[in-house]
């Protein structure tokens, strides 16, 4: 079957390579040796990975182009430490160190200003985390980047969680076919919700038009402020099916105060 052509910075994404594992263990020891073609033939070769990695990024608004050369900067540094003697699939190795590479650009591309010392603590924080991925091939807990830096903890949390991006509360995070699941959908509430949803004639002659089922998840979910999973959880059916009967609910219940 042909594939469709799609090209990122020039590069016929359709004709990339693909090499097997015993290939990459080949170019390895070759460019470990001190052949240097060999690294161009092992960066050729993963190209894919490079691609199927900015997928995560699709959503926020950067150019696949500029993505991808980003992308590739992480695949050579991943192709230049990885160490052929460690029993571990080179993808597993060079996937974070992308990542790490991408959510960098995208950090020192972020319009949301955030102050110096912060900034720094971060930096530092994401330098040690991939040191430590790199040392021990798998990413390391918030303990172990705080320890290691020898700051507390929660100076590391806040600190990363500054320089993440924003997230907008109705971005998609599932969908089955059906009604898709929001970030707004996964947010748990302690405060106590708007007087107007526990108050009024109208609204508790609406709540007495819903079956059993449907006044359980919308007590809980509005009256409680749990999460849709955490509902889920407790009544014994998936989150997706709690979506769809949250919102029928809340249909009925307008149209029958609205009539």
């Amino acid at each position: 079957m042909k594939r469709n052509k799609v090209e990122i910075c020039g590069v016929n994404t359709s004709q990339l390579p693909v090499l097997t594992n015993v290939q990459m263990r080949e170019l390895f020891a070759r460019l470990q040796s001190g052949e240097l073609s060999a690294r161009e033939q092992l960066v050729n070769g993963n190209l894919r990975l490079v691609l199927s990695v900015i997928q995560r990024f699709n959503n926020r608004g950067e150019y696949v182009d500029d993505l991808f050369q980003v992308g590739c900067i992480g695949l050579m540094k991943a192709i230049d430490n990885f160490d052929l003697g460690q029993n571990v699939r080179f993808s597993t190795y060079a996937v974070p160190m992308i990542v790490g590479e991408i959510r960098r650009y995208l950090r020192d591309n972020n319009p949301i200003r955030v102050s110096r010392s912060l900034r720094d603590i971060a930096y530092k924080a994401l330098q040690v985390r991939d040191a430590l991925t790199t040392r021990h091939l798998r990413e390391p807990t918030i303990m172990e980047i705080a320890k290691e830096m020898d700051v507390p903890k929660e100076e590391v949390v806040f600190a990363l969680d500054a320089i993440q991006d924003p997230v907008s509360m109705f971005e998609p995070i599932y969908h089955d076919g059906g009604d898709p699941i929001y970030v707004m959908d996964q947010i748990h509430d302690d405060k106590e919700l708007d007087a107007s949803w526990v108050e009024g004639i109208a609204l508790r002659e609406a709540m007495h038009k819903l079956n059993d089922r449907e006044k359980k998840i919308l007590s809980m979910r509005f009256y409680e402020g749990k999460t849709q999973m955490e509902v889920a959880d407790e009544i014994g059916i998936s989150q997706a099916q709690v979506s769809r009967l949250e919102k029928a609910a809340i249909q009925r219940m307008h149209k029958h105060i609205q009539s």
